[in-house]
């Protein structure tokens, strides 16, 4: 049975929708009358202003989680603050331009947690590590960087020396990691370990973050996109004609290869792995699953047409009912089977393999209304922001029956459900002052 605070919300936006003439006038005034929206900013904003670790199961400063909330981190920190967390993960760059995943401060006296693997000479007191299944360390630091210099117009931040290179040539000295050591030249795309949609947890492995003998080399959607991306925010941030024509052909060949090789227009989705060598799970029909989290992303990249994006919606919808979840932040559907993944937190839907996640599925909240889907994007966001409330904080996935789990503070949560409620009020003004 569905409950009664999932029902209410989804009867007033009947009842908006019903109206005839005006109706978007209607839904304007709902979105910025919404008080529900106005708690989440400030809850959202509250834990914001307590740091810049993913949360309080985390005790790093992760990047791919920093990239979702630094927008609202300027907001309710000193922006030096944010500046200085921003600039140590150049600290950590490899000497071949990759970088890590995460970096913690370890007080003298104190250990490390499991993540904190390496250390360096030169950044005493603090240890990093890195993930190597996974292929948005770099892409997503570049993101970082580039919503950071959005928010405060501090382009300074690129000229900014880290140990004799600016932080623009180490941006590029990422992507030259990525285009050396991450590009398969066969399919033109980025690769990287065999996980579930944008997880990071190969198969093989009993904690399955590292890639190691038993990685399966495979392509996929978000690593893609999430290039994209980036090469499209690089290219804004550098000034050098040449660099821009060379990232911008990049670009342009791998949005390209991503619908050639990727995108299964029959099915009106995108294949879960494009494999290297062998296929990770044999005896599976593994494009039956569809990915909820990578298509989101490839959506904020520019890579579906407006009816593509409401089949993929259509199909979300679909999963969400097929399953009881509570909202389209399904990572994934149907999920890989029981023994598919030997860490044992990798069960149907549990964490990556079909869990709910906010942290994504808010994203295609923002894609819906930057795509001028903006009914369908408030009817999507309530699961979201209901749960909020029902739960006092932003925890880091639920089960399809809406149980939260791990971090009860997770920011990249608030950080993309915040994005999510500033877009659908930023529509709802500029359609009330047309």
């Amino acid at each position: 049975m569905m409950p009664l605070l999932r029902i209410i919300p989804l009867l007033l936006f009947a009842c908006l929708l019903s109206a005839q003439p005006g109706n978007r006038e209607e839904l304007a005034r709902a979105i910025l009358a919404n008080k529900a929206f106005d708690k989440v900013m400030e809850k959202g904003e509250t834990i914001l202003k307590t740091g810049f670790n993913a949360g309080d199961g985390y005790a790093e400063v992760w990047i791919r989680d920093l990239n979702t909330f630094i927008i609202y981190s300027c907001r309710a920190l000193p922006r030096e603050k944010v500046r200085e967390a921003l600039l140590t993960f150049f600290y950590f760059q490899g000497f071949d331009g990759n970088i890590p995943d995460g970096y913690q401060q370890v007080p003298e006296g104190h250990q490390a947690d499991n993540y904190g693997t390496y250390a360096r000479y030169d950044m005493p007191g603090y240890v990093f590590h890195k993930n190597t299944v996974e292929t948005d360390q770099e892409t997503s630091l570049i993101q970082a960087v580039y919503r950071y210099i959005q928010e405060t117009g501090d382009r300074e931040f690129l000229q900014e020396d880290i140990r004799g290179k600016s932080v623009l040539q180490r941006l590029e000295f990422a992507l030259d990691y990525l285009m050396k050591h991450k590009f398969n030249e066969k399919y033109g795309l980025l690769w990287g370990g065999t996980t579930t949609d944008w997880g990071d947890v190969q198969p093989y492995h009993k904690w399955g973050v590292k890639y190691d003998e038993y990685g399966i080399p495979a392509i996929d959607i978000y690593d893609n996109a999430m290039f994209l991306i980036a090469l499209d925010n690089f290219c804004t941030l550098t000034s050098d004609k040449d660099s821009w024509a060379k990232w911008r052909a990049v670009h342009g060949s791998v949005k390209a290869n991503i619908r050639k090789y990727l995108w299964d227009d029959s099915k009106k989705k995108f294949i879960p792995h494009l494999y290297i060598r062998h296929e990770a799970f044999p005896g599976l029909d593994e494009n039956a699953i569809f990915y909820h989290g990578g298509t989101a992303v490839a959506i904020q990249a520019g890579l579906l047409s407006k009816a593509e994006i409401r089949s993929s919606l259509k199909r979300m919808r679909e999963n969400v009912k097929a399953c009881g979840a509570q909202s389209i932040g399904l990572t994934l559907y149907p999920p890989y089977p029981e023994g598919s993944f030997e860490n044992k937190g990798m069960g149907p839907y549990s964490y990556q393999n079909a869990g709910d996640w906010t942290w994504f599925g808010a994203r295609m909240i923002t894609a819906l209304v930057q795509n001028g889907m903006v009914e369908d994007a408030y009817q999507e966001i309530q699961p979201f922001v209901e749960r909020v409330a029902r739960n006092d904080g932003f925890f880091e996935w639920y089960t399809i029956k809406g149980e939260p789990h791990g971090s009860g503070t997770f920011r990249g949560s608030a950080g993309v459900l915040m994005e999510a409620i500033d877009a659908l009020k930023a529509w709802a003004r500029d359609y009330r002052d047309e």
